[in-house]
């Protein structure tokens, strides 16, 4: 099959992708999977190698990504469960003061998002952004946007949440090098969209809070776990990824010590020992027994197995697009347009993301058609990560009315649509526009 033909396919099936999920609302993971083995045959793979491409595809991905998802699960919910992650955001809001509050929780939901999941992450804090508009007479939102964007960037940017994990293992990237990245460009992002937008926007929207006020709290003991211990859970996975990547950089792969720091330092390892931690100061220290902790690991396992078969699907894909020699057709066509990498990872990502709506499905599905072209241009490794985070920007644009969480923050702040689109679509766009700003700005200054 010619490359012009090649094309055509690969926006066939993305266009196939988006009516499937954005219009026809099918399963996420039964419409890629779907998709993979049309897009294989519509390339020409032999029928009697399509099976096993897209197991292999698939199996790859999740030998990486389900490890990495469960651990993660069962650190945020102990977190939840003990009572930690309210104990950071008092000692965050003690530290920051009335006045600095907008910053104090943007840096919270930086946090707290690495190990929870978006959605849990903003129920388990809009109490506090009510409290908060209650006691100063502002809006929900004046307090909620910032914290929205905290976490937003948390989700999207700072592994070891699932999003960037699954498109680090797909373009090969250092995870520790994403991390650094995913600070240096995602912390800015944050404070740009929440504490100067969203307090702005926020002083624009009605003062008080919702009618309809979410009353049950998160599940947690009367007396909440340590903030320092509560923090050091938390920063452990990262501490502990970036020593790796440190060790290689400075030590050289070559010595000793590299061998060791890699197997700590590696994402099983070092979520492992998070997790690990976690069931033990936060909760076996302080009295769950082990029936709680059971009950713990079991909660955290509900939620996250659509999305390791949807990280999966996603990369049964884009080893269809490898097989059929997608990869080097969108390479020379990329020479071609003289779009630079991270622009053209930008771009589809957010094509993919405004017309179906799903995060997600935009950064697995990207990165699947940007690996064969990472690969093939042998990207420096600082490049890799700030294609990452490129893509993570581009799949965290213009959220709206087909994207759950507009409808979360909707609800969770007492806006109307126009009121959301204003202010959420807005933040939104603004964390994935600065967040490419800054990967770019860091790929130019180690090119």
């Amino acid at each position: 099959m010619s490359e012009p033909q090649l094309l055509v396919v690969t926006a066939g099936a993305i266009a196939v992708l988006v009516v499937l999920i954005g219009v026809l609302r099918v399963n996420a993971f039964l419409a890629l999977t779907a998709v993979s083995l049309l897009t294989a045959l519509a390339a020409g793979i032999p029928v009697g190698e399509i099976a096993g491409v897209v197991q292999a595809g698939m199996g790859a991905t999740l030998g990486y990504i389900a490890l990495v998802i469960g651990l993660g699960a069962i650190l945020g919910e102990m977190l939840v469960a003990s009572g930690g992650a309210r104990r950071l955001a008092d000692g965050l809001l003690a530290w920051a003061g009335p006045r600095g509050a907008p910053w104090a929780l943007t840096l919270l939901g930086v946090l707290v998002a690495v190990p929870v999941f978006f959605e849990v992450a903003l129920l388990l804090f809009i109490p506090l952004v009510y409290s908060l508009a209650r006691r100063s007479g502002r809006s929900a939102a004046y307090y909620g946007l910032p914290l929205a964007a905290g976490i937003a960037v948390g989700h999207a940017f700072v592994p070891p949440t699932p999003g960037p994990v699954a498109v680090a293992a797909m373009l090969e990237a250092d995870l520790g090098l994403v991390i650094a990245v995913g600070l240096a460009a995602g912390l800015p992002a944050a404070l740009v969209a929440g504490v100067w937008f969203g307090r702005w926007a926020g002083s624009r929207l009605p003062e008080g809070v919702p009618d309809t006020v979410l009353e049950e709290e998160a599940r947690a003991p009367a007396q909440d776990a340590p903030f320092g211990a509560a923090l050091m859970v938390v920063l452990l996975p990262l501490v502990l990824i970036l020593a790796n990547t440190v060790g290689k950089l400075w030590l050289g792969e070559a010595h000793p010590a590299a061998a060791w720091l890699a197997l700590i330092g590696h994402p099983f390892s070092a979520l492992l020992a998070a997790a690990a931690l976690a069931l033990w100061w936060l909760g076996a220290r302080r009295g769950f027994g082990r029936a709680e902790l059971q009950a713990v690991a079991d909660r955290a396992m509900r939620p996250v197995g659509m999305i390791i078969l949807l990280t999966g699907a996603g990369g049964a894909f884009g080893k269809v697009l490898v097989k059929a020699g997608v990869g080097d057709a969108l390479v020379r066509a990329l020479d071609g347009s003289g779009l630079p990498v991270l622009l053209f990872a930008f771009l589809v990502a957010a094509l993919l993301r405004v017309a179906q709506g799903s995060a997600t499905v935009a950064m697995v599905t990207t990165a699947g058609l940007l690996a064969p072209i990472v690969a093939a241009a042998d990207a420096a490794p600082v490049l890799r990560a700030c294609t990452v985070i490129a893509i993570a920007g581009g799949a965290t644009v213009l959220s709206h009315v087909n994207d759950s969480g507009f409808w979360l923050v909707k609800q969770l702040l007492g806006l109307d649509a126009r009121q959301t689109l204003f202010a959420w679509t807005t933040l939104e766009t603004l964390v994935g526009l600065v967040g490419l700003i800054g990967a770019g700005l860091i790929a130019v200054a180690f090119a």
